[in-house]
C-alpha cells in the first residue's frame, strides 16, 4: 500500500511540474526571489532605528548568499535553495516509508538542512582566510598609516604585496579617492561596508576619527592586535570544542542506535516503538530534541568572533 502512495505521490509531483511547465532556472528564480525582495521607505526606516530586525535564519542567508557572491559563486546559492526543497520532500518520503507521520517535519526540516549546511561550512573556511588576511593587511597598512600620517599613501604603498581577499578591497578604495570622489571619510565608509567583521568596522570607524584627529592613529594597533588575540583563543578553543561535538555526535548515535539494538534484544518493545501511535510520538518527539540540540551545538562550538 505504501508503495503505490508513493508512486502516486512521485507521479502527481511530475504531472504538476508538467502542467506549470516548471524548469529549474524558473524554480531558481522563484526561491531566489524571496530573498530580493525590495524593501518600502518604512521598513528600511524601522530597520536603521533598529525597530525592525530580520530573523537569524533569513540573516544568516543572505549573509550566505553575499560570501558566494563575492567568490563567484552565487548560483551555488540558488542551486541550494532547489535541492533543499527536493531533499525536504525526500525527508518526507522517508518518514511516510516508516509509517511515521510525526518523523515527517524532523527529517523533512534536517533533510533540508543539509545543503545550507554545506554552503555554511565553506563560507567558515571563506571567513577564517579572510581573517587571517585581514589581520596581515591591517597591520602593514596600520604600521605605514602611523609612519606617513597619510591612509591613502600607506595603501598604496602595500595594495600590491596584499592577497586577493584584501586587495580587491584596498584597490576600490584607492579608485574611489583617486576617480570618483576626494572625500577620504566617504570612501572609508564604503570600505567598511563590504566585510561583515567586527574588527573590521572599528578599524574604519577610528580611521575614520584619525582624517579628523592625527593623533587617534596611534590606537589603531590596538585595534589590529584584536585580530591576532582573536586566532589565538581560536586556536586554543579548538581541541576542547572537538571534544564537546565528538561527545554530542556519540550521544546521537547512542540514542538512535538503540533502535536497532530493540529489534535484537526485545521485539515487543521494538513493536510497541515502531508501530504504536504512542511510539510513534515518542521518537518523533527524540527526533524534534536532537534536531534542536543539534542546531544549538553547532551555534556554541562555533569559533569565537568579536562582536564590536
Amino acid at each position: 500500500m505504501i508503495i503505490i502512495q508513493l508512486v502516486a505521490f512521485f507521479l502527481l509531483t511530475i504531472g504538476i511540474v508538467w502542467t506549470l511547465g516548471l524548469t529549474p532556472e524558473q524554480i531558481n528564480n522563484d526561491l531566489s526571489g524571496l530573498f530580493d525582495k525590495q524593501q518600502s521607505l518604512q521598513d528600511m526606516s524601522k530597520a536603521a532605528r533598529g525597530k525592525k530586525k530580520q530573523s537569524k535564519i533569513i540573516t544568516n542567508l543572505l549573509k550566505t548568499r553575499r560570501v558566494l557572491k563575492e567568490t563567484g559563486k552565487e548560483k551555488s546559492f540558488s542551486v541550494a535553495l532547489a535541492l533543499s526543497m527536493l531533499l525536504m520532500v525526500i525527508g518526507c518520503v522517508i518518514a511516510i516509508v516508516l509509517d511515521n507521520i510525526f518523523l515527517a517535519p524532523v527529517l523533512g526540516i534536517f533533510f533540508a538542512l543539509l545543503p545550507f549546511l554545506y554552503l555554511m561550512r565553506s563560507v567558515n573556511i571563506y571567513n577564517k582566510h579572510v581573517r587571517e588576511d585581514m589581520e596581515m593587511s591591517l597591520s602593514l597598512i596600520t604600521t605605514a598609516y602611523i609612519d606617513c600620517d597619510n591612509i591613502k599613501m600607506a595603501i598604496g604603498h602595500y595594495v600590491e604585496e596584499l592577497r586577493p581577499s584584501m586587495q580587491g578591497i584596498f584597490r576600490e578604495f584607492l579608485g574611489e579617492v583617486d576617480n570618483i570622489s576626494p572625500n577620504m571619510e566617504e570612501a572609508i565608509y564604503h570600505m567598511k561596508a563590504k566585510i561583515d567583521n567586527g574588527i573590521w568596522r572599528e578599524w574604519c570607524d577610528q580611521l575614520v576619527a584619525c582624517q579628523s584627529d592625527s593623533g587617534l592613529k596611534d590606537t589603531l594597533p590596538a585595534i589590529v592586535s584584536k585580530l591576532r588575540d582573536e586566532r589565538l583563543v581560536n586556536s586554543e578553543l579548538r581541541t576542547a570544542l572537538s571534544e564537546v561535538r565528538r561527545e554530542y555526535y556519540f550521544m546521537v548515535a547512542f540514542v538512535v542506535g538503540n533502535i536497532p539494538l530493540l529489534y535484537c534484544i526485545n521485539r515487543d518493545w521494538y513493536d510497541a516503538l515502531m508501530n504504536t501511535v504512542f511510539g510513534k510520538m515518542v521518537l518523533g518527539i527524540t527526533g524534534i530534541v536532537i534536531l534542536v540540540t543539534w542546531l544549538r551545538m553547532s551555534k556554541q562550538t562555533k569559533p569565537i568572533e568579536y562582536k564590536g
